[in-house]
Order: C-alpha cells, then sequence, then structure tokens
C-alpha cells in the first residue's frame, strides 16, 4: 500500500475513536536503575551485556511522589514508573503498592512497568488500583531469540495474560530498528493486535543505541517505515492508545507530525526517558503550536464528545 493511502485509512480509523488534535501526555521516572540480570541487547541497564551504568536502590516512595506532582503540575496525567527488575521481590511490594496510592491520591493515572510478575504479584498491584501495566513484547516471536536470551516470548504474553486476568489494563509494544525485518514489525503488531484483548495501551520505540550495549552500532531506522508501523498500529488497534515513545529525541518535527497524524496520540514528556534522552518539555510545546493540538484532559480519557463516538 502507498504511503498516502495508508496514512488516510490509519487517520479515518482514528478520527473515529479519538479526537485528532488531542494527545495524551504521560511521564516515565525510573524507580530503579541498573543492574537488571536480563540480557537485552538494546538496554543500557543489563548488567550482561557490558554497560557500565552501576545499580542503583529502589527510590524512596515520597521522591517518587514528588516527582510525581511535579509532572502533574506540568500537563502529565498518566505516571508511569519502571524498575530494572527481572521481576520484583515479594519484599518491595509494599513499597510499590504505596507508589501506586500515592500517585493516585494527585488525580493520576498509574502505570508500571517491573519485569516478570507471579500472579500473586499481579493480583497485589490490581487490589493496590495500578491501572496500567507494561510489558512489551519488543519485537516477533521469530526474532525475539536474536534480542533477548534470559526469558522467552511465551514469558513475555504469560505476564501479559496475568496481568489482563487481575484486572489491570495492558501497555504493551515493541521497539523498532534492531535488525529485524519489515515482517517482524508486522507479526510484532499482529501479535499484539491478537492478544485475546488488544492492549490499551501499546508503546512503538525507535531504537536509541546505547554505549556499551551489543546494538550500539546499529544504523538509524528510516523515518518512513517508522511512521508505517504507527499507521498499522492504529488500523489494527483503533482504540488503543498508540503511544510515540523513546527515539523522539531523534526525529524531526516532521517526523513526529507524521506519526501523530498516522495515529499517535501519546507522548511521554521530560527530558529522559529511564537512561534515554527525550525532547525536553518546551520543545514539545513549540512542537504542539506548530502543528495545532493539545493535551488530552484529566486521566488521559477522551470525552465521548471529543473522540468522534456517537
Amino acid at each position: 500500500m502507498s504511503l498516502m493511502d495508508l496514512l488516510f485509512e490509519a487517520q479515518s480509523v482514528h478520527r473515529e475513536h479519538f479526537d485528532s488534535n488531542r494527545v495524551q501526555i504521560s511521564k516515565l521516572l525510573s524507580i530503579k536503575t541498573g543492574g537488571c540480570a536480563e540480557d537485552c541487547a538494546y538496554c543500557s541497564q543489563s548488567a550482561r551485556n557490558g554497560s557500565q551504568l552501576s545499580a542503583s536502590k529502589l527510590m524512596e516512595i515520597d521522591r517518587v511522589l514528588t516527582e510525581a506532582g511535579k509532572a502533574r503540575d506540568r500537563g502529565a496525567t498518566r505516571y508511569c514508573m519502571g524498575a530494572a527488575w527481572r521481576e520484583p521481590k515479594d519484599r518491595d511490594m509494599d513499597a510499590l503498592i504505596a507508589m501506586i496510592a500515592g500517585v493516585k491520591a494527585l488525580g493520576m493515572e498509574t502505570c508500571m512497568t517491573l519485569g516478570m510478575l507471579t500472579e500473586e504479584q499481579a493480583v497485589q498491584l490490581a487490589e493496590a488500583g495500578l491501572d496500567y501495566y507494561n510489558h512489551n513484547i519488543d519485537t516477533s516471536e521469530r526474532y525475539y531469540a536474536e534480542i533477548i536470551s534470559t526469558r522467552t516470548f511465551a514469558d513475555r504474553l504469560n505476564t501479559l495474560e496475568l496481568v489482563r486476568e487481575a484486572g489491570i489494563k495492558v501497555c504493551s509494544g515493541g521497539i523498532l530498528g534492531m535488525g529485524e525485518t519489515v515482517e517482524d514489525r508486522i507479526d510484532m503488531a499482529v501479535t499484539l493486535a491478537n492478544l485475546a484483548e488488544p492492549p490499551e495501551s501499546v508503546p512503538i520505540n525507535m531504537l536509541m543505541p546505547q554505549k556499551g550495549t551489543p546494538l550500539e552500532d546499529t544504523l538509524p531506522l528510516d523515518p518512513i517505515a517508522f511512521v508505517r508501523m504507527i499507521a498499522l498500529a492504529r488500523i489494527l488497534m483503533p482504540r488503543s492508545y498508540i503511544r510515540l515513545s523513546a527515539g523522539r529525541n531523534q526525529m524531526s518535527d516532521e517526523m513526529q507530525a507524521l506519526c501523530i497524524f498516522a495515529g499517535a496520540n501519546s507522548i511521554f514528556v521530560g527530558d529522559t526517558l529511564l537512561t534515554a534522552d527525550n525532547p525536553e518539555e518546551d520543545a514539545d510545546r513549540v512542537l504542539f503550536e506548530k502543528i495545532g493540538i493539545s493535551p488530552m484532559g484529566s486521566n488521559g480519557l477522551p470525552d465521548r464528545n471529543e473522540a468522534g463516538q456517537p
């Protein structure tokens, strides 16, 4: 399909379910950085792949809530907390639950990404009121073993199933530009769309090669190929938030505008995403003004009259 036809189809689908001129604003905080036991080839937080990033302890609850308050005051409606773990320890759960309660008390949606979960942990997070759990499948099942060997593609899907069964909304997407084929990218999107229920939030990341990782010398992905995947994700998952995630710092305003036209309607703000660079908030405000879009309202949820729904 030509790019023009693909973009027209994606924008048409997008307008059926969302206000095309509104974008959800989220903030991501690393609550525990470095020292991860996984060997994800793209990640500077892995203790296995040669990265020199030192491990930190779990951040204090008060500090997390202070940062969440700052993010809310700057317009973020969803607060995402990420920990560099293979899986959380049971001893960490009380602190995580307190973080969820504190962020929700600020009037924000909550999201966490903590690695694999047990059924009991998923239930605990649900009972604490966690809105979203992020666990990306990263790439296609075929290409997965080329990127990660310390857990399987099936492990990823199992965690997503536990999260869904516990009643938490699913946030799951992947990374483009890791050496995968076009078919791998399509397969990744099809896998997500064909889960028992598609993820409510789908982050699409562009690889940002990190020094010290196996993918540090990877060549940049073609921008049009990235835009095509945003459009495909929108068409396959029409009611999901398609999140323009890591890699925005390397994108021109024109490329980001095309991604938003293709159906991306969620971004992270702030100058870092875990350990990667992200555009500063002033740059995002300028971009929004240029293309005539504005942030969504509280909780990141479009009102029915805004979403073009009957």
